[in-house]
């Protein structure tokens, strides 16, 4: 899947309507180590106001928050679900989207692309996000 392109998609302007109309972001794969990317983005989502929710299978806390071991755990509403894993894991991920119900936008993050996963989302209703880095994307379209 390294290879693979993505074939399904949202434009900037689509994305620039995600951020504004988002409230709760789950971060799949949010580390507690300041230097990974998934800490600095998911930091930097928190910083500019969004209910930042932390996805890992170790840590009870990560930068302040609640760290919750699956997507189905979690017992608010969640609007868009950030990706940190490789692109096989999105197949899962984007089932328990459309299994929770209130999910609208599924993203990967630079370097994860899988499109049968996308496309069943999007089939599903749910907005994509491919191969973008979510804190670059908002950086550039919300300031």
């Amino acid at each position: 899947m390294e290879c693979e392109m993505p074939r399904i998609n949202s434009n900037t302007q689509e994305m620039k309507e995600y951020f504004k109309n988002t409230k709760t972001i789950a971060v799949i794969g949010c580390s507690p180590n300041p230097t990974k990317d998934s800490h600095k983005v998911a930091k930097y989502l928190q910083e500019v106001g969004y209910d930042m929710i932390p996805i890992y299978p170790k840590e009870d806390i990560i930068l302040g928050q609640k760290v919750y071991r699956s997507l189905a755990d979690i017992e608010k509403s969640v609007d868009m679900v950030v990706v940190f894993r490789k692109p096989e894991v999105v197949n899962a991920v984007a089932d328990a989207c459309i299994a929770r119900g209130d999910v609208k936008v599924l993203w990967t993050q630079i370097g994860i692309i899988n499109n049968e996963a996308s496309q069943k989302a999007k089939d599903a209703g749910i907005s994509v996000v491919q191969n973008y880095c979510a804190m670059v994307e908002h950086r550039v379209l919300m300031n």
